[in-house]
């Protein structure tokens, strides 16, 4: 048994919080470069070059992407061979969250209830996703979400018989409904299966796959390739002005689901999908 202490994973949450929010990840970055030559707009060539200006000047000046940083997720795989000492892991999770956002200077942007909406003033309380693995370490992935993309997700409780096509469909058609709203070129995590919470937690999981990373499953794929190119074809464009460059990646998740159902959720997140991550 390994011991762990929260001192520990306060430090690392605290760290991984200004980590996200000041550097764009450099399979995004190079995809944003990439995309350079197939977008077809001028005007779209112009946001994409300064899509990619401004995430140099985030990471060497150490502010945020976005003003928007976000509500804190955080997906922790805990490792059954550890044990957690000094405290709770969920509280040294939102210390380190509390923490983060206050060194770095990070918007606050959770409010203590849904209706009366008092801004909690730390950003706190995390999003927090927990997996029991095998092993004795821990890995711990903050994902800080803006909502100008997350209003623009959905969840569809499809029947069998509706079969791949629909499910493709109710994809693009997401996409198609946002618009320029979630701030193109997006990544477009995808959940197929599972119940309903679990499409989707399966979306918001599949947004922190790198996007240069295609599925192992073949048939998932090739659906995300194709799903790329049919929503590349809508024309909203980069910012949503026009163009070819609507999304960088369509990233799918699969679970075994019931024989009564085809859960299907898509999270959206804009070019800034911010995500770092530890092992410990």
């Amino acid at each position: 048994m390994r011991f762990i202490d929260t001192s520990l994973i306060i430090d690392t949450v605290e760290n991984l919080c200004i980590t996200a929010n000041y550097n764009l990840n450099q399979d995004i970055l190079d995809a944003l470069k990439k995309n350079l030559t197939a977008e077809e707009s001028n005007v779209g060539i112009h946001i994409i070059e300064k899509i990619i200006e401004n995430a140099d000047l985030a990471r060497t000046e150490g502010v945020a992407i976005c003003q928007d940083t976000g509500m804190a997720v955080v997906f922790v795989e805990i490792g059954q061979d550890i044990h957690i000492s000094g405290g709770s892991i969920t509280e040294a999770i939102n210390e380190g969250v509390r923490r983060g956002y206050k060194r770095g200077f990070l918007r606050d942007s959770v409010v203590r209830d849904p209706i009366e909406r008092v801004n909690t003033g730390d950003n706190t309380p995390a999003v927090i996703h927990y997996d029991i693995v095998e092993g004795d370490k821990i890995k711990i992935t903050v994902a800080p979400k803006g909502f100008g993309s997350e209003n623009m997700s959905a969840l569809k409780m499809l029947k069998p018989a509706d079969g791949i096509e629909e499910v493709k469909k109710f994809i693009i058609e997401t996409v198609d409904n946002a618009g320029p709203n979630p701030c193109p070129p997006i990544i477009v995590g995808v959940g197929i299966g599972g119940t309903m919470e679990k499409a989707a937690s399966l979306a918001k999981k599949a947004l922190i796959r790198p996007i240069n990373k295609r599925s192992s499953i073949e048939y998932v794929k090739n659906l995300e390739i194709e799903l790329l190119d049919k929503i590349n074809r809508l024309g909203i464009g980069p910012m949503g002005l026009g163009g070819r460059i609507t999304a960088l990646a369509v990233n799918v998740e699969v679970f075994p689901t019931h024989i009564a159902g085809l859960p299907v959720a898509v999270n959206i997140s804009c070019y800034a999908t911010r995500h770092a991550e530890a092992v410990l």
